[in-house]
C-alpha cells in the first residue's frame, strides 16, 4: 500500500525499536521528528534525515501541533527487573508520560497513534500460540504499565474519536543496517550470546533444562526489527485508508508464530559466527514460562502484515553485523 507523504512524531526515536521505525519511514518519504530525552536511546541512533529534540514525553505539548499526521510511541522504559526494584519509575514514565502525550494530541488535533505494547501484558500464559483474546495478568510492573496504557488508549479512542494500534511485540531481534540492539545493562538473549562470540563474555547462561519444551530450554517467539518496523508502516496505512478508523483501538500481537529454544539460538548463533559459545547451565529463573509463542493472525488479517524475515539465521546474522561493527571487528 502507498500513502502520500506525511509528518509524525516518534518518541523515544533514538532507541533500538524507535530508531529503526523511524529509518523505514524516512524511506517511504515521511517527514520525522524524534523526540527522545536519551535516558536509554542514543543520540547516534536517530537516523539521518530526522528532526531531533532532546526532551520528555511527558513535555511533548511543547512540539506537538496540528502538523503532525501521527504519533508512533515507543518512549518507555523496559527493563522487566528495574521495574520490580522501581516500579514508580515506570509507572512515572510509562503510564503518566502516556497520559502526557495523549492529552498533548488531543489538544492538537492529532488523531492517529501506533503504540509500542509488549507481551508482557499476557504474563504466563494459558496456551500458545497467544492471540489477543488471551487473558491478561501480567507478572511485572512493566507488564502492567503497558498493559495500563492499552486501556487509557482504549478509553481516549472510545471518548475522542482517536484511531490506535497498539502492538505487542514478542522477542525482537537483528539489526537494520547500523541501528541495533544495545541495553544498558543487556539482558537480551542474543546479544548475550554474540558477547560470548565476541569474546566479550565467557559463557552464556542457560536458566533450566527441565522445561516441557522438546529440548527442556525455553522457547520464544523472535521476531526481526525490520519486520517489526514494516507492521507499523501498515498500521498507519490502515488508519490512513479507513480500516482503522476513528474511535476504534486495533491490538495485534506481532510474531513469526514460530518458537526457537535458548539452545537452538545458541546453536545458530554457533553457526552462524563460527564461534565457540560456552554455555553454563544454572537454575530456572522465577517467572520464566516454558513458552512464549505468538498468534499473528489479527496482525495479518487487519493490516496485511506477515513477516519476510523469518529464519532465525538471518536473525543473528544480522545481529552479529552489527555487534561485531560495534565492536570495532572487520567484516
Amino acid at each position: 500500500m502507498t500513502t502520500a507523504a506525511k509528518k509524525y512524531l516518534v518518541t523515544g526515536g533514538a532507541g533500538y525499536v524507535g530508531s529503526v521505525v523511524a529509518a523505514h519511514l524516512l524511506e517511504r518519504g515521511h517527514r520525522v521528528t524524534v523526540l527522545d530525552d536519551l535516558s536509554t536511546g542514543f543520540a547516534e541512533g536517530v537516523p539521518e534525515g530526522a528532526e531531533f529534540i532532546a526532551g520528555r514525553v511527558q513535555d511533548a505539548a511543547k512540539w506537538l501541533d496540528g502538523t503532525y499526521d501521527g504519533v508512533l510511541h515507543f518512549a518507555a522504559f523496559s527493563q522487566v527487573g528495574e521495574s520490580v526494584a522501581k516500579p514508580e519509575k515506570y509507572w512515572d514514565n510509562n503510564v503518566g508520560g502516556t497520559m502526557a502525550l495523549l492529552a498533548a494530541m488531543r489538544e492538537a488535533g492529532v488523531r492517529k497513534l501506533v503504540f509500542s505494547s509488549t507481551a508482557a501484558t499476557y504474563g504466563e500464559p494459558e496456551s500458545v500460540p497467544i492471540t489477543e483474546s488471551a487473558p491478561t495478568a501480567p507478572t511485572s510492573p512493566y507488564g502492567a504499565s503497558k498493559l495500563a496504557v492499552d486501556h487509557m488508549i482504549g478509553g481516549e479512542c472510545a471518548a475522542h474519536g482517536l484511531a490506535a494500534v497498539s502492538l505487542r511485540y514478542f522477542n525482537v531481534a537483528g539489526a537494520y543496517g547500523s541501528l541495533g540492539e544495545r541495553h544498558a545493562p543487556e539482558s537480551h538473549l542474543i546479544p548475550l550470546v554474540l558477547q560470548v562470540a565476541l569474546g566479550e563474555r565467557e559463557a552464556i547462561s542457560v536458566y533450566g533444562e527441565d522445561y516441557p519444551t522438546p529440548d527442556g530450554t525455553c522457547v520464544r517467539d523472535y521476531i526481526h526489527v525490520a519486520d517489526l518496523a514494516e507492521a507499523h508502516l501498515r498500521a498507519l496505512d490502515a488508519m490512513t485508508a479507513g480500516e482503522v478508523p476513528a474511535g476504534e483501538h486495533l491490538i495485534c500481537n506481532l510474531g513469526n508464530g514460530n518458537g526457537f529454544s535458548v539452545r537452538e539460538v545458541v546453536e545458530t548463533v554457533r553457526a552462524v559466527t563460527g564461534h565457540p559459545v560456552p554455555e553454563i547451565t544454572a537454575a530456572r529463573r522465577p517467572g520464566d514460562p516454558a513458552a512464549l509463542v505468538a498468534s499473528a493472525g489479527a496482525a495479518r488479517e487487519r493490516l496485511g502484515w506477515t513477516p519476510s524475515r523469518p529464519d532465525l539465521a538471518d536473525v543473528v546474522a544480522d545481529a552479529w553485523a552489527f555487534a561485531r561493527q560495534r565492536a570495532g571487528v572487520r567484516p
